[in-house]
């Protein structure tokens, strides 16, 4: 449907034509009038929902027309801001335009990312969300969200199994955080002040050699966070995986006594529960028993992985993590809530307030009529905070514990049902690994590279370039969207990703045969 077609339909049913004379000051709160924001407002929904509807039609593009370039996308649009305001009715129409030319990220056959999928439970969190306006710091200006917040991190920390006898509330600490980037950040912050509480007043001053210790498939977020915080990359020191993606305890104890006799001390460790590109699981356990021999803190980033806690078939994976000093987890990944939705776990209950704490007096005065505790803005690196804790709050009231895990279940059981399919289409696909999550990495072999040796330098550099070649004419198709990368000395491959609830065996075996056909020429 063209955008002038879509929004004549949306005159006939909403009579939005009265705004094309109308601008933002015939809204609420430049006037009482109603009229014209709840036309608007309907236009708006409505549209949203046509959007929705043709998005979860299997056989639509995942974008329109395919990927643009640059410059067409500025003849579609003036990004350009002018002096003089537009219509309702232009507002009306560059929203249509957004709808018609963006990438459909929650279209069944976007396996690109690891969030995706639109859910309608979250989406009216959202909404919600919005209208309200509302600001986390204070428990006053935020009460509801707060203690929403309050109870929903508890929740998740008892997932780990962190109790408490006085009280589930007091099971540790947490904070929801824009994305697990922020939340590992967090993770390095909080290690960072339990080992050196001086760094916050007088920073790092000579005779401190402090360094961490990651696995190599750790998120990159972990050395950036020590470049944030005045560790130094260079005081980062990775440890190679197996080649399942896992690295060992072995390997990790050797690590941090290289690093002693480097004269450094090791105050952080920090492994995954899957991995971003083969979605492993560090053996959490056993790397357990070594950071308290040498008494170093273990963060376990589970932004991907750790919704495995939500099915008992699933949350073995994540063995020991109940020992750990903090945990990364994103809602936003694989709980089907809308972005942003991150979260920081963490089992000491004042880490974080006695890391970040500031006394603003403006905010945070001691002599409130109410519990300061849940003043929250004073134990975070933000001041003011979105609301991210109402969608994920809706969203696990809708399905239960019970329906979670059922989501995840199938999420896997499709997962299976790619890498099985995969399996069976060679020689022109093989896979990297066998899954041991979600994550499905495989390449595709075109005929031209059927007879060469699979040992050679001339065949990892020519199937080096497939993986590119056909991502390029898959946006250029529009039709479905899925990743690829190298890592380590593995030449690029795809990385699909199902995690959208959207996605049926019917779209896998779609996808499949699209990457046959955009590939099987090169």
């Amino acid at each position: 449907m063209s955008e002038t077609t879509a929004m004549k339909n949306s005159v006939n049913r909403i009579h939005v034509d009265d705004l094309d004379e109308q601008t933002y000051k015939n809204l609420i709160p430049y006037t009482s009038n109603m009229k014209t924001t709840k036309t608007f407002l309907y236009a708006t929904i409505d549209m949203i929902l046509r959007y929705i509807t043709e998005m979860n039609e299997h056989d639509s593009p995942v974008i329109k027309n395919g990927l643009r370039t640059p410059a067409e996308y500025r003849k579609m649009f003036t990004f350009d801001i002018d002096d003089e305001s537009i219509s309702l009715y232009d507002i009306l129409a560059n929203c249509e335009r957004i709808l018609e030319t963006t990438v459909r990220s929650g279209h069944p056959r976007f396996i690109n990312q690891l969030s995706q999928g639109v859910d309608i439970i979250s989406l009216v969190g959202e909404i919600i969300t919005s209208s309200v306006n509302a600001n986390m710091f204070t428990y006053e200006v935020a009460p509801v969200f707060n203690l929403m917040e309050e109870s929903v991190l508890a929740h998740m920390r008892q997932c780990c199994g962190w109790s408490n006898k006085e009280s589930l509330l007091k099971n540790g600490d947490g904070v929801l955080a824009p994305g697990g980037a922020v939340s590992n950040l967090y993770a390095v912050l909080a290690a960072r002040h339990y080992a050196y509480p001086q760094i916050k007043k007088y920073g790092i001053q000579s005779g401190l050699h402090p360094a961490m210790v990651i696995s190599k498939h750790c998120h990159y977020s972990m050395k950036r966070a020590a470049a944030i915080l005045g560790i130094g990359t260079d005081h980062v020191y990775e440890v190679d995986p197996d080649e399942s993606g896992r690295v060992s305890a072995e390997k990790m104890e050797e690590k941090i006594l290289y690093c002693q006799q480097l004269g450094f001390s090791v105050f952080f460790v920090g492994i995954t529960a899957g991995t971003t590109v083969f979605g492993a699981f560090d053996p959490i356990e056993d790397i357990v028993v070594v950071c308290r021999k040498y008494k170093i803190w273990l963060h376990v980033d589970g932004a991907w992985g750790g919704s495995a806690l939500l099915s008992p078939k699933t949350k073995h994976l994540l063995q020991g993590i109940d020992k750990v000093d903090s945990f990364t987890w994103n809602p936003h990944k694989l709980m089907s809530v809308h972005l942003q939705c991150s979260t920081f776990l963490i089992r000491h209950s004042n880490v974080l307030m006695e890391a970040n704490q500031m006394f603003a007096g403006y905010l945070f005065q001691p002599d409130k009529h109410y519990e300061t505790s849940l003043d929250t803005g004073d134990k975070t690196i933000q001041c003011g905070r979105h609301v991210d804790i109402l969608k994920l709050w809706l969203g696990w009231k809708a399905r239960g514990q019970q329906g979670y895990a059922e989501h995840i279940e199938t999420l896997l059981e499709k997962a299976n049902f790619f890498y099985e399919t995969i399996s069976k289409r060679e020689p022109f696909f093989r896979m990297v690994i066998k899954p041991p999550f979600i994550n499905v990495c495989f390449w595709y072999i075109p005929p031209s590279l059927q007879n060469i040796d699979q040992t050679s330098p001339e065949y990892n550099e020519r199937l080096n370039k497939i993986a590119p070649r056909i991502k390029e004419r898959m946006m250029t198709n529009g039709t479905m969207m899925v990743g690829y990368q190298r890592l380590d000395h593995h030449p690029n491959f795809f990385r699909a990703i199902i995690s959208n609830p959207a996605t049926t065996k019917d779209d896998i075996i779609a996808m499949i045969d699209e990457i046959h056909e955009l590939g099987h020429d090169l």
